[in-house]
């Protein structure tokens, strides 16, 4: 019996790969519960709230990505101190070689750990050499300590891209005076590894983040509704409908096109279009609500993609935080537009090819972002001309939006496909072998997943006005009736879940 229990309280405090903390974990909202329960106590108190919420984050990220964690420590005291002393200094050539040591030191860690297999792999394809990744943090700590960890590999630290952005952002922005760095380390780490958004963003900036942190918790009555109807929003997109078309449809297909016809592969496109909106704008969802829930405001990440007119809409409704943040810290100090159009487009495709590689190391995610960033350059000149542009008759419109989700669903294979071969299949499928005489038959046999990815799309595509009548309706309801709606969404989450739960998509970026 004391083995048990010994064992049980080494589950709950000891990483395990196998069982990480996850929003569609019940070991999570039991986590998130305590945690709530005394933050309560202690959110009139800034710097123990602060130190509390750096302690409860250190340890959510400890549990999502084991000693990884060491990496975030490091990174958070580095840039900490690399701000205040730029901050300090008056001498304007040592703050642009702090600038440049603070974007160096993240971007080199960023590079090692997601781009060390891609560099050494296209180098030896190139120069026909055979050189092999080493893992040198594994093989320094073997070294001085005697563990006995794998030299050869490197894992990716979970959210590594997201919160390297961060203090990115953080130095670039105390550089340009925008603001002043935070006084104490605690402030600033709980900045930094603020647990809901942490390992999947939104994005944070210290502009928008650390001025909350000072201010007295407050929530109210409708802030509470909107928290938790956005959570069992999150929840429903996340485990009723990307996990149930991804688990018993998409993946089936993407792992071996050809035993499928093509009509069935290009309803797998289709199929993932949905699932990574669900699955992406899920998880932010559920992050802004956990932190409306501790009073913290994070900043919309999501604004009905599908709904664009163009490839360029497109990107100011997905991943917002993302885009704004490439944007103004890529886009911009290359030069922007204000050199004229071609190096405004320059600078565009420049932009979209890395925004595609920070995605994942391949040249399939730099394939999708150069495809994105042609499309927005051809879209730019065809503006001038088309007789549609400033139509708002609704055949104009419903072609623009039907022509846009096309072809972001045409990019997606190379964001999908795990080779290029896969790609390369999934095209023959679509464009040789669809078999138009296996429709119905094929539609009869998937009906539950077609369904689902019907349901899907028709509650995206739902006018404006609904979608807030109806959120609006559940934030002014009464608790009782918040309570029975969520246990209701719960049950229906629950009778829907695959046998394994399906990590989030963007956790290996």
């Amino acid at each position: 019996m004391d083995n048990n229990i010994l064992e049980y309280i080494k589950q709950i405090f000891i990483y395990s790969e196998k069982s990480p903390l996850i929003f569609t974990r019940l070991y999570f909202w039991i986590f998130f519960a305590l945690v709530l329960t005394f933050y309560t106590f202690l959110s009139k108190a800034s710097k123990l709230r602060s130190t509390y919420m750096l302690i409860v984050s250190l340890f959510f990220y400890y549990k999502s990505s084991g000693l990884f964690l060491l990496i975030l420590i490091f990174s958070t005291f580095f840039d900490f101190y690399v701000g205040n002393s730029m901050f300090k200094s008056k001498n304007q050539t040592n703050r642009k070689l702090l600038l440049a040591l603070s974007v160096s030191v993240n971007l080199l860690m960023l590079f090692y750990f997601k781009y060390a297999y891609f560099f050494t792999n296209n180098y030896n394809a190139f120069f026909h050499t055979n050189y092999a990744v080493i893992n040198h943090f594994a093989y320094f700590a073997n070294t001085f300590t005697g563990s006995h960890f794998e030299v050869g590999k490197i894992l990716l630290p979970v959210g590594v891209s997201f919160f390297t952005f961060q203090t990115i952002s953080y130095s670039v922005d105390i550089f340009r005076k925008k603001i002043e760095p935070v006084k104490s380390i605690l402030d600033f780490g709980f900045f930094v590894s603020f647990f809901p958004q942490l390992v999947a963003g939104p994005i944070v900036r210290a502009a928008d983040f650390i001025p909350q942190i000072y201010k007295d918790f407050k929530l109210s009555k409708q802030e509470f509704g909107y928290a938790v109807f956005i959570i069992l929003s999150g929840l429903t997109k996340k485990l009723f409908i990307a996990d149930y078309i991804a688990v018993n449809f998409v993946d089936r297909v993407f792992k071996n096109p050809y035993v499928y016809s093509g009509f069935e592969n290009l309803m797998a496109t289709f199929g993932y279009s949905l699932q990574i909106y669900c699955d992406f704008s899920g998880y932010t969802d559920i992050a802004i609500g956990v932190a409306l829930l501790m009073g913290f405001r994070l900043n919309k990440n999501f604004n009905s993609p599908y709904k664009a007119q163009n490839v360029g809409d497109f990107w100011r409704r997905w991943h917002i935080s993302l885009s704004t943040w490439l944007r103004d810290y890529l886009y911009i100090p290359l030069g922007g537009n204000r050199k004229g159009k071609f190096m405004a487009n320059v600078n565009l495709m420049i932009t979209m090819l890395l925004g595609g590689l920070w995605h994942g190391a391949s040249w399939q995610f730099v394939i999708w972002g150069g495809l994105n960033g042609i499309a927005i350059v051809i879209y730019k000149f065809w503006r001038k001309i088309s007789p549609w542009e400033k139509s708002n008759k609704r055949i104009a419109v419903v072609w623009k939006i039907t022509l846009t989700f096309c072809f972001i669903t045409f990019t997606r294979v190379w964001f999908r496909s795990s080779s290029m071969d896969i790609v390369n299949e999934i095209f023959h499928q679509i464009t040789s072998n669809f078999k138009f005489y296996l429709i119905p038959k094929i539609i009869i046999s998937y009906y539950p997943i077609f369904l689902m990815m019907l349901l899907g799309y028709i509650l995206h595509w739902l006018p404006y006005t609904l979608k807030d009548k109806i959120r609006n309706y559940f934030i002014e309801s009464s608790l009782a009736f918040k309570v029975v709606i969520t246990a209701i969404v719960i049950v229906i989450i629950f009778q829907s879940l695959s046998s394994d739960l399906q990590p989030f998509i963007y956790f290996q970026f």
